[in-house]
């Protein structure tokens, strides 16, 4: 729970930092938008891309002996994200954050997946979960803290004492444990899965610069990427040792949990980054502030998220995802209600609902995930989910971020060419975000007062564009989940698996669904 802490903390600091980052030196590092979604996109690229050898590891080596590895690295990264002295060298320390994250996530579920028997699992999860919660609620406090006193390097430099502690914990307290049948790597699947998920994303982001997705320039990139995936999945599919088995997403329980992982992430990763900006730039709350006020959306999670469970134990894990999905995206369509004078508290409002109906989806569609699949397996189960989790807050922030950014930059332009003497480059700068607007405000002093609140408004409109997008990405997760993701079991098959779990053996849910390679393997359970 602390290794997972510190992951996810250091992702919810950042969101507030943003805005900080992008102020010129030596305020911040002066990164543009475009810069800005590459700092979040290079750690999420390079964990989701690793996410699959990370998980292949853990099973091999021990699941510890990687979450150990994975510490130190994140430690290192996070060392010289905070030293960093311009946006460049900050999107490369957090792809090496990246990296100590990626071996860090899987190994926390494994090792969850491993240390409880099969009934006490979905209150186990329901915990993880809400630690998740715990470190958004934490991340944007001690975020707004450390900006308020010290320079932005501080949110990273903030996670190496708790490195410290995971580390000597972990050693002391965590018991090993590793898939008994070894099997081998697959180099090449981890290279395209990376090359394709990069191409992809850069070119959703370049379209978003270029303020035009039918560029022959992204095309060719978001084409590339495509097909790069394409041959990653063919690969997978023929290789004897697949980074990622495809024949699990032949099962319903498997594959709709983690479409439906996928597509929430994607909406609330695109939909929190740029709530940060409307907070700040657009209200004029300060960082510490801004912590405050997404707190809602943390509590919520903290709160629902471990007691999910009974709520699916008496309605089924179908109905609670379904009207999950469905409240996540009327809480976006509640940002549509948002503007400069709107009363703060139909903002909180929002964050809870969305935090209480977040609650509800992770933990169900993750209990789906892992005991669909045999316990050996447990490194590349958890892999799995979390890097569709995190593919699809990438891809969030890519599209979502793209978007907002295309649209604003269409409603400020007109005022833009009414600045006298402002040159083309600088113009295409300031028109990229508000942020880069406000910058513009700052140079030109009083004559360029005029600009502001055009560029407010220019961000609200955007904003609600941009949210009615990720409410229609939730209603098709709830569809696929209603559709797909099997419903409420009975409960003499519930009683029936918790058997076949104590008899250290998982079966398959039936004759429909393909067992994958490896599913009758011995479980041998580490000490608890």
């Amino acid at each position: 729970m602390l290794s997972l802490l510190i992951v996810v903390l250091d992702n919810s600091i950042l969101n507030v930092a943003m805005k900080t980052i992008a102020q010129p030196a030596p305020a911040g590092l002066g990164a543009g938008q475009a810069e800005l979604e590459w700092a979040v996109n290079s750690y999420t690229l390079v964990f989701a891309g690793l996410l699959f050898t990370a998980g292949l590891l853990g099973d091999r080596f021990g699941r510890k002996k990687v979450l150990l590895a994975g510490l130190v690295v994140f430690g290192v990264g996070s060392v010289l994200a905070a030293v960093s002295t311009g946006p460049g060298q900050l999107i490369a320390f957090r792809a090496v954050m990246g990296l100590g994250g990626a071996l860090v996530m899987p190994a926390t579920l494994a090792i969850v997946m491993n240390v409880f028997p099969r009934e006490e699992q979905p209150k186990a999860i329901g915990i993880w979960a809400g630690g998740v919660g715990l470190a958004i609620a934490i991340g944007p406090i001690t975020g707004g803290l450390l900006l308020q006193h010290f320079w932005w390097g501080s949110v990273f430099l903030v996670n190496v004492p708790i490195v410290l502690v995971a580390l000597l914990a972990m050693t002391l307290l965590v018991p090993d444990s590793r898939d008994p049948d070894k099997g081998r790597f697959d180099p090449l699947g981890v290279l395209l899965s990376v090359a394709g998920l990069v191409l992809l994303v850069y070119g959703v982001i370049k379209g978003g610069q270029l303020a035009d997705f039918a560029d022959p320039q992204v095309l060719a990139t978001v084409g590339g990427g495509l097909l790069v995936l394409a041959l990653f999945v063919l690969h997978e599919r023929r290789t004897s040792h697949p980074a990622l088995d495809m024949r699990y997403f032949r099962k319903p329980e498997f594959s709709a949990a983690v479409a439906a992982v996928a597509l929430v992430f994607f909406a609330l990763t695109g939909v929190t980054f740029f709530a940060v900006f409307y907070i700040q730039s657009v209200r004029g709350y300060t960082p510490l502030q801004a912590g405050l006020l997404m707190l809602p959306l943390a509590v919520a999670q903290m709160i629902f998220a471990p007691r999910a469970r009974l709520v699916v134990e008496r309605f089924g894990a179908k109905a609670v995802c379904t009207a999950g999905l469905l409240t996540v995206a009327a809480g976006f369509l509640g940002f549509a209600l948002l503007d400069e004078t709107t009363p703060i508290w139909v903002l909180e409002t929002v964050f809870f609902v969305l935090g209480a109906a977040i609650a509800h989806i992770m933990p169900p569609a993750t209990v789906s995930i892992m005991q669909s699949l045999p316990t050996e397996k447990a490194g590349s189960g958890s892999a799995v989910n979390n890097t569709f989790r995190q593919v699809g807050g990438a891809l969030g922030v890519a599209v979502l971020g793209s978007l907002l950014s295309a649209r604003y930059r269409e409603g400020v332009k007109g005022e833009l060419e009414t600045v006298p003497g402002l040159p083309e480059g600088a113009r295409h700068t300031a028109g990229e975000s508000i942020e880069g607007t406000l910058a513009l405000v700052d140079r030109l002093g009083a004559a360029g007062h005029a600009l502001v609140a055009p560029a407010r408004a220019a961000f609200i409109d955007a904003m609600h564009v941009t949210v009615v997008c990720a409410a229609v990405v939730a209603l098709l997760g709830a569809a696929v989940v209603a559709l797909w993701l099997p419903g409420r079991t009975r409960p003499e098959t519930a009683k029936g698996s918790e058997t076949a779990k104590d008899s250290e053996t998982v079966k398959d849910s039936g004759p429909e669904s393909p067992e994958p390679p490896d599913a009758g393997a011995r479980h041998v359970e580490s000490p608890r």
